[in-house]
């Protein structure tokens, strides 16, 4: 089965192939992989289908990291795959060196990877290990080169920026009034992105992850 054929089918679960690499005899992936491929949300329409799947209405907890179990697993299964996923460790697989391979995602400004069509709001669903060796695209320039960096000066907390990352601080300015503005609508580190502006993710997602990461 070839990349085009494997992201039709990702597609019918709102998921777009973000990259890939050849995977390399010591890169500890199931015996016998040729090639990876990464998944990450396809927009416009992920969080519209995402949020209608049964894992968002039985209550139980982590519904995102459940469904992307799901069906990525039975898309591994459809393609002669093994599916992967960034959660669920410790320990956790190397999806920041996976992205950087794939010639698809780099390191921002601020550290955060940064991808060629989703900019800051990049987020990877898991992957598939192929155990065929498949036609790859060639690798994208880097995002940021000639961009005015909106990203450094963003943070109304300064909590994120060239200095680094300041979790502690971060999770002040959340509890904040004015706080608010960045948990209902996303970072605004990664919504001063342009190419996150041109992504379309909905800010109702943007409200779900945050109040994952905050309130977890």
């Amino acid at each position: 089965m070839d990349l085009e054929a494997i992201s039709g089918r990702a597609a019918a679960h709102r998921l777009g192939i973000f990259g890939g690499f050849a995977a390399e005899p010591d890169d500890g992936l199931p015996p016998g992989t040729r090639t990876v491929l990464l998944l990450g949300p396809e927009e416009p329409g992920f969080w519209t289908h995402v949020s209608a799947q049964p894992e968002y209405h039985d209550g139980a907890p982590d519904p995102m990291d459940r469904w992307s179990r799901r069906v990525i697993s039975v898309l591994a299964a459809d393609v002669g795959a093994e599916p992967l996923f960034p959660f669920g460790g410790p320990p956790f697989l190397p999806f920041y060196s996976w992205a950087l391979r794939s010639g698809r995602a780099f390191a921002s400004p601020v550290q955060l990877l940064v991808h060629d069509r989703a900019g800051l709001f990049l987020s990877y669903r898991g992957a598939l290990a192929l155990k065929a060796e498949l036609a790859l695209p060639p690798p994208q320039p880097p995002p940021c080169t000639g961009c005015a960096a909106p990203c450094l000066s963003a943070c109304p907390a300064g909590a994120l920026g060239v200095g680094g990352y300041d979790l502690a601080a971060c999770h002040a300015w959340l509890d904040t009034s004015p706080g608010a503005g960045c948990l209902a609508a996303g970072c605004a580190v990664r919504r001063a992105c342009p190419l996150s502006q041109s992504y379309g993710r909905l800010p109702a997602q943007s409200a779900f992850h945050m109040k994952q990461f905050h309130h977890a």
